[in-house]
């Protein structure tokens, strides 16, 4: 086949060529949007990623061009408009698991940098500062942690924190993990959980009931000093109402890997421009917050998983064979975490 690959990055190359199949894969540097789908015109088949957009314009800029499989390398699909693609006859599929360790390893990674102000210290040592006021951290040991949703990510850090750390850990999710109870993970409402816990982590897909989940009345209700590690999805979290608690000190540390309005900043060098968004600019004020560029992903083995999946999916396609990892409509009512 024929593949329009959009958003690609050097790695992208590396691990797709890698793994290709026999099929023609064209590199393609733009991010998928309104104004590039016409890139996509006579490729049957186009790769996308998480910030690339797939509306029901552009879906039908690519079906009008003759695409007829979209073929997401990533794990979410709420930038898909699934309805508009089954009426249009286009197939989606996607990579819904690829190394839960790469983003479970890197959402504690940003926890313990954050909890113990190694991003602040990095950055005195480099300017010949050695002092310790202002870096005073606390034990993870002995701590009420919070995980919202256990699918494989979610789950390894509620293992990591209960067994790793011997944190207190409180969950929620539609379905209940048994290894997680049998280890004494208790499971309880989101709301319940953001009362009780001095940290929580977000793992749950996004969905309309999970949007903004984050928001100014849980942040009301949480306990002082709650630290609040993203690493799942952007819009979890209500920012303006992030950057209130934590001018309010209400908030003790935020750690983000996404945003919500991350498509028009990460993956790009926007070092020599001038950011827009205001909201983005206040957080990275703060000094107890740290933000990366949604790279928990970032893996050798995350990206050769991703990039064996993509093209096993496409293969399967183009042979007629059934499709495991398809995306169909339903999901746009009942997305699968």
């Amino acid at each position: 086949m024929r593949i329009a690959i959009f958003g690609t990055k050097g790695y992208d190359r590396h691990f797709l060529s890698a793994a290709n199949q026999g099929h023609e894969l064209h590199f393609l540097e733009p991010r998928l949007d309104a104004d590039t789908a016409s890139l996509g015109e006579g490729f049957e088949a186009v790769c996308v990623f998480v910030n690339d957009r797939l509306d029901a314009a552009v879906l039908a800029k690519l079906a009008a061009g003759g695409t007829r499989l979209i073929a997401l390398r990533c794990a979410g699909y709420n930038n898909v408009d699934l309805v508009a693609a089954a009426e249009l006859g286009l197939t989606v599929v996607r990579v819904p698991a690829y190394s839960p360790h790469a983003v479970a390893e890197f959402t504690v990674a940003l926890l313990m940098a954050l909890d113990r102000r190694i991003h602040r210290a990095w950055a005195r040592v480099r300017e010949n500062n050695f002092a310790l006021d202002g870096l005073i951290g606390r034990n993870l040991h002995g701590r009420v942690a919070g995980v919202i949703g256990t699918g494989r990510i979610g789950a390894l850090v509620a293992r990591t924190l209960k067994l790793g750390f011997g944190c207190e850990v409180l969950a929620s999710d539609v379905a209940q993990d048994p290894e997680l109870l049998a280890m004494g993970v208790r499971y309880v409402s989101p709301r319940d959980l953001l009362e009780q816990v001095d940290i929580v982590s977000l793992h749950c897909p996004l969905t309309p009931d999970t949007r903004h989940i984050i928001n100014a009345d849980a942040i009301g209700r949480a306990r002082d000093g709650l630290v609040i590690v993203n690493t799942s999805r952007g819009a979890l979290i209500d920012t303006q109402a992030l950057v209130a608690g934590l001018k309010s000190r209400k908030i003790g540390g935020v750690a983000l890997d996404v945003y919500e309005q991350e498509a028009d900043l990460f993956f790009e060098d926007l070092s020599n421009e001038i950011i827009e968004d205001d909201l983005f600019q206040r957080l990275l004020t703060f000094p107890n917050v740290l933000v990366t560029g949604h790279q928990a992903f970032l893996t050798e083995e995350a990206l050769a998983s991703i990039a064996e999946t993509t093209m096993a999916n496409i293969s399967d396609f183009a042979a007629g064979r059934p499709l495991a990892n398809r995306v169909d409509r339903q999901a746009a009512i009942a997305p699968r975490g």
